[in-house]
């Protein structure tokens, strides 16, 4: 009996000794391994949560504006020259305008839809030349200069693809979509100067500009479409951006119907041409992102 007992202490000692290491171990291993895919898995989600995004922001700039005429009209009808003679010269893209925007984006893996309210306020200047002569004492003549400014405020809404060509920190990306362009207001002001030969020798004169309300003169909406390029360069939780992009309008402007309904206007000849309007528009903003991993972690990416 005692010999029974003292080989059933022996076994269960060499036992003990034996599978205690081992039985660490394997507990240590599973331990790693649930931590390791809790880990893997927390990143899976953190990485589909960055693959979509809404982000909402302020932009701004300046603009500048072309005049691409499809039908030529005049408030006079030359009788001693070509009509050709008195067709305005336009001056593209030389007078500044500014739009400020609300931009509201959602991305999705690199691609984005965005909607851009803008408030845009765009100029641009054309110019009339006339002369009149003495049929019998050629000496005799007059020369007026017209330039007129047209001013206008348009609410611009663009609905824009864009393309994130990277997903690094600093990302050029390229844009394109449509536009409409709704009438808020306009004006429009002609200064005149000239050179008066009847009075028996040269004298230059000008008056004073005619500054009046035109919004009855332009068309109350535009369409067309846009594209451009830019790049965005993530800063901590929030996005700079940067962006050059090309308005191209493909509707009339202006009211026929009220081409010659300005009565001060057509006292100095003038009568709006049918147009087209182009923009170069460049803007700098700030947008912040809408979802939120939490405090710990950045909202942007993890690059």
């Amino acid at each position: 009996m005692k010999g029974l007992l003292l080989i059933a202490l022996v076994s269960f000692s060499l036992t003990s000794a034996f599978s205690q290491p081992g039985g660490n171990k394997s507990g240590s291993r599973k331990k790693n391994r649930v931590s390791y895919m809790t880990k893997d898995r927390m990143q899976r989600e953190e990485n589909k949560f960055l693959e979509k995004q809404w982000w909402l922001g302020l932009k701004g700039g300046t603009n500048l504006t072309k005049a691409i005429v499809t039908k030529h009209f005049s408030g006079v009808s030359p009788a001693n020259y070509p009509i050709a003679d008195a067709l305005k010269e336009y001056e593209d893209f030389k007078s500044y305008g500014s739009q400020v925007t609300l931009e509201g984006t959602f991305y999705f893996r690199q691609l984005s839809l965005s909607l851009q309210p803008t408030y845009s306020r765009s100029r641009f200047v054309y110019s009339n030349y006339y002369a009149w002569s003495d049929p019998e004492n050629a000496g005799h003549s007059l020369e007026l200069h017209y330039r007129q400014t047209q001013k206008t405020e348009h609410l611009v809404i663009p609905l824009l693809v864009r393309y994130d060509i990277t997903a690094t920190r600093l990302r050029p990306f390229i844009q394109a979509g449509a536009f409409a362009a709704l009438l808020i207001n306009a004006g429009k002001e002609v200064t005149i100067s000239g050179t008066d030969y009847a009075s028996g020798g040269e004298h230059e004169f000008s008056g004073d500009p005619i500054i009046v309300g035109a919004k009855d003169l332009f068309a109350p909406a535009f369409y067309g479409l846009m594209g451009g390029v830019g790049a965005h360069y993530h800063q901590g939780n929030i996005r700079l951006s940067l962006d050059i992009s090309y308005r191209y309008g493909l509707t009339n402007i202006v009211s026929p119907a009220n081409r010659y309904g300005n009565d001060r206007l057509a006292g100095v000849g003038d009568a709006m041409d049918d147009m087209t309007m182009d923009n170069i528009v460049i803007s700098v903003g700030c947008v912040f992102p809408l979802r939120f991993l939490g405090n710990a972690y950045k909202a942007v990416d993890n690059k």
